[in-house]
């Protein structure tokens, strides 16, 4: 569990300037913000197969985590109004 945490960490950088280039790009409802972070990590952790022995799933439960702290975990249960590109 300790080597999905590291991981996470150092996966939660690189999420979170992929959630910024998504959110300034393309106009998209404030309120699954939480989702594409956690997509973008999942995908970002299953891509960094050359950088680390850990399994698939432990990845991908990494890449989940790394998403949600990148753009915050409170975020899930607000409510929010608008886009992001206004």
């Amino acid at each position: 569990m300790n080597n999905v945490l590291a991981f996470a960490s150092v996966l939660a950088v690189f999420v979170l300037a992929l959630v910024q280039l998504v959110k300034t790009t393309v106009n998209l409802p404030k309120n699954i913000i939480p989702l594409v972070g956690v997509v973008i990590g999942v995908m970002v952790g299953a891509a960094a197969t050359p950088f680390t022995e850990l399994d698939l799933s432990l990845r991908l439960w990494a890449g989940g985590l790394a998403g949600l702290s990148a753009t915050g975990l409170f975020e899930l249960g607000n409510k929010r109004e608008g886009g992001t590109k206004e």
